[in-house]
């Protein structure tokens, strides 16, 4: 079989190629995640913490 570069390919092989080489997360979620200040006022939290949901 010739080799085809992939930039020559059709989208649609493209696509193809890009989702069978594209690793997996494993469960994880690729979103930042940020660490709550703990020195501004959260109405939220002061509510957890009330009914000793809050570890602190």
């Amino acid at each position: 079989m010739k080799y085809v570069p992939l930039k020559k390919q059709s989208k649609r092989l493209q696509k193809e190629y890009a989702r069978k080489n594209r690793g997996s997360w494993n469960g994880v979620i690729p979103v930042t995640r940020v660490v709550e200040d703990k020195t501004i006022y959260n109405r939220k939290r002061l509510g957890r913490a009330e009914r000793g949901l809050e570890t602190e």
